[in-house]
């Protein structure tokens, strides 16, 4: 059996990737890539944290758990009714989006990490610059202009990919705003709400995050796109615990991502 590696041993790594005191830094890893590490996820928090230090932020995408999204394939006229016996989405309370790994629900439940209230586009950050990503954060179009993936990018923001899949780094959502696309697809979700009055079933606009902006077939545009952007020697790679890492400049790969998709995602 592999012996656990240490939390310090992960903090060398980061910084030997190019993780640096008071770096602002959104976070998508793999358990299983990194490996067994003492304290587990709490122990890959805790190297991240001391990465970064007193002055960095840590951002990471959370999602929220929703037994109750089917409700969104039906009709719109119906969508309330069938919400009656749905849970009231509590944005410090509902459980992450399983999608998106047992982590982000780790540093959700960590004493210091502040979210903000969308049951669509719910962030975690913590450290210094975490008020300022995930204040006033937009209701409808919650990855586009105005999002905490925007203020990453205007604040210099990195994404740290630890093991991740090439088709989970949200920065591309922002990227799918703004490129020159025509005819994206959109989307209308339901969801119900906690307001003064007690709950309420409210319905959130944006560009289509699960199916994509246009039709494509074949491996996830995401990944296509990632790896294209990672062949081209941009990022800075190494190894974290066991897993494949790649540190990346958010604002490059926002650039770069926008021009890919005007090119290849024409309908």
């Amino acid at each position: 059996m592999t012996d656990a590696r240490r939390s310090g041993d992960l903090v060398d790594d980061l910084h030997r990737l190019g993780v640096a005191a008071g770096d602002m830094v959104m976070v998508h890893a793999s358990l299983r890539a990194i490996g067994p590490v003492t304290g587990g996820a709490d122990g890959v928090l805790d190297a991240l944290d001391e990465a970064v230090g007193e002055d960095g932020t840590l951002l990471m995408m959370l999602g929220a758990r929703d037994d109750w999204d089917w409700v969104n394939t039906r009709a719109e006229s119906e969508r309330a009714g069938l919400l009656a016996g749905a849970p009231t989405f509590d944005a410090h309370a509902t459980p992450s989006d399983p999608d998106v790994g047992v982590l982000a629900e780790v540093f959700r439940r960590r004493p210091g990490t502040i979210v903000n209230d969308h049951p669509d586009g719910r962030f975690g950050a913590r450290g210094r610059g975490a008020s300022g990503l995930l204040e006033a954060s937009p209701w409808d179009d919650y990855y586009g202009p105005g999002s905490p993936l925007d203020r990453l990018c205007q604040a210099g923001g990195k994404v740290v990919r630890l093991g991740a899949d090439l088709d989970t780094v949200t920065l591309l959502h922002l990227a799918e705003y703004y490129a020159f696309v025509p005819n994206k697809r959109t989307v209308r979700r339901h969801h119900v709400v906690a307001v003064d009055s007690g709950r309420e079933v409210v319905h959130v606009d944006g560009l289509d995050d699960s199916k994509g902006i246009v039709d494509w077939v074949g491996e996830d545009y995401f990944a296509v796109l990632l790896r294209a952007y990672l062949e081209s020697g941009r990022a800075t790679t190494g190894l974290v615990g066991g897993a494949r890492s790649e540190l990346i400049d958010a604002t490059e790969l926002l650039e770069f991502a926008t021009k890919w998709m005007t090119e290849h995602l024409q309908a």
